[in-house]
């Protein structure tokens, strides 16, 4: 060999992209997030879009096909706060605001989905390592990220359009489906926003997930409240400012500034936040441990409670917080119903303000429950991501049975998703005890209405645990039961499901708790399936191989 060849200096097979490429290889890194996304991406984007035409004004025009009736339908909504805080409210009796009135939960649906899928597309890929795996050849440093907004970003309007033309069939104004499809595409650009600035928080995607979630929470709390109420907490949030662009009831094309300001600033917020750290960190730096473990790592019971005492702080604190609002806004709920006559004599037929008051808790705990659900499959998920990155195998080397190992992180997720659902009720309990004078009697009320909700939290975490068992390779589709668990509890009765569809949501079956029609059976039902589900994934986990 020559001293010419062992002067020359080595040149990598796939030179590194220079400082002006950061964005190559975006185009190619679209094709493979649509390639695995070839499934999913579709169907919550048609699902999303084609049933408003179809189910909803086409529903409402054949139940009220007259203004009057119509008329007597918005009263009953607008003299109902539980209805208008899941829901919002009806701005006049027109077909299309009657029509899509149900449909403005499609906001927080889109939001849900488009998390899911940017999480998965970034902070999911870091923490696998395939982002640093993809970095290493020529393909710039915003790539990812850059790929995973166009994705969401073009789902997001492409279900508003779709959205759109269905509804431009109908006999209702043009103007006012364009607007609903520009609000729905304006509620998936901004949460799109809220996943990529979340994507760059922390190193786990669970933290990641949990954090735009919460946002997601908190902007929905303040919704339902200000619904609920006078309206202007609705202005605090993302989904807020969707109803207020008022489509078929003035058409205030105006707020979907609000939606395109925020959506830009937080983009860039990510971007900024992706150029000042390294791949597979994230901005909340992980803090170093003592050099030796405590006494509470010396069992598998202390590990599980290491790892998770930080997200059920988070959550608990969260759900506490949406509790101390939903009871501060009870009592006295009727009081916001105005001088209307008929909207009056609508509440007296219900039963009077108490039985109002009665179906705001039911119906703010019930939602309070699906988001516990999502910390339950959350913690669940834990079993997945350990034995993904091999720690399992390590632990499960020493004196660890796989059944205790199984069993200390499933009390962590039924436990702690009740915790927090029974603390958020206290607080809840005690701040409308307060206000109505009567601590003791609407405490145990609003208690025993978090409390009944935990059998169908609980389901959320046995499914996780069965596909754990069965399924490894696909326990994440859990996120996906609990989506469609919410999808059909808000629509599935509108769009006219099987019966048989219906009753597979398990939170409709939650009995009513302050009346005299009280029933534990759907309880003992539910907590029947959580139980023979956890044997099977049990089961299964103990007779399959480790992945490693």
């Amino acid at each position: 060999m020559s001293t010419a060849t062992l002067d020359r200096p080595h040149r990598p097979a796939h030179p590194a992209p220079q400082a002006g490429s950061n964005f190559s290889g975006t185009l190619g890194m679209l094709r493979l997030y649509l390639r695995r996304d070839r499934i999913a991406l579709p169907l919550w984007v048609l699902l999303l879009s084609v049933p408003l035409s179809s189910v909803y004004v086409g529903s409402i025009l054949k139940v009220y096909p007259s203004e009057a009736a119509r008329a007597g339908f918005a009263a009953s909504i607008m003299a109902s706060p539980a209805q208008r805080a899941l829901y919002g409210q009806v701005y006049n009796t027109s077909l299309g605001a009657a029509g899509i009135w149900k449909a403005g939960m499609f906001h927080l649906l889109i939001a849900v989905a488009v998390i899911l899928t940017v999480i998965r597309h970034t902070r999911a890929d870091e923490e696998t390592g395939r982002t640093e795996l993809i970095d290493s050849t020529a393909v710039g440093r915003y790539a990812s990220l850059t790929a995973a907004l166009m994705l969401s970003f073009g789902a997001s309007i492409a279900t508003g359009a779709i959205g759109a033309a269905g509804l431009l069939t109908t006999d209702i104004p043009a103007a006012g489906s364009l607007a609903f499809g520009a609000a729905l595409a304006g509620s998936g650009l901004v949460f799109t926003a809220v996943a990529a600035v979340a994507a760059q928080l922390s190193p786990s995607a669970r933290v990641a997930r949990g954090f735009a979630f919460a946002v997601l929470g908190a902007a929905f709390t303040l919704r339902a409240i200000g619904d609920a109420g006078s309206g202007t907490l609705s202005w605090l949030s993302p989904l807020g400012w969707s109803l207020q662009v008022r489509p078929y009831a003035g058409d205030r094309w105006w707020v979907l500034l609000l939606h395109l300001a925020t959506t830009v600033v937080l983009t860039a917020v990510a971007y900024r936040l992706l150029a000042g750290r390294d791949v597979g960190a994230g901005l909340i730096a992980e803090r170093a441990g003592p050099g030796t473990a405590g006494t509470v790592l010396r069992s598998v019971d202390g590990l599980t409670w290491r790892l998770d005492r930080g997200s059920l702080l988070l959550w608990t604190v969260g759900l506490c917080l949406y509790g101390v609002l939903m009871g501060s806004v009870t009592h006295g709920i009727g009081d916001e119903l105005g001088d209307s006559t008929m909207a009056r004599d609508i509440v007296a037929r219900m039963g009077g303000t108490s039985a109002l008051e009665q179906a705001f808790i039911a119906v703010a705990f019930t939602m309070l429950g699906m988001v516990a659900a999502a910390f339950a499959v959350s913690l669940t998920l834990r079993l997945h991501q350990e034995e993904a990155a091999q720690r399992a195998e390590t632990t499960l080397a020493g004196a660890v049975s796989r059944t205790r190992w199984l069993a200390s992180h499933l009390v962590a997720a039924l436990a702690g998703s009740a915790a927090a659902m029974l603390v958020a009720g206290v607080a809840a309990g005690l701040v409308y005890g307060t206000a109505a004078g009567d601590i003791g009697g609407k405490l145990a009320v609003v208690v025993g209405a978090a409390a009944v909700q935990l059998p169908a939290v609980w389901l959320l975490s046995a499914v996780t645990l069965a596909l754990f068992g069965l399924a490894p390779r696909f326990t994440p589709v859990a996120w996906g039961v609990l989506v469609g668990f919410v999808a059909l509890y808000l629509i599935g009765s509108l769009a006219g499901f099987p019966q048989w569809l219906l009753d597979l949501e398990p939170f409709a079956h939650t009995p009513r708790v302050g009346g005299g029609d009280f029933t534990a059976v759907p309880l003992l039902w539910l907590l029947a399936i959580d139980a023979t589900l956890i044997v099977l994934g049990t089961m299964a986990f103990r007779r399959r191989d480790v992945r490693c």
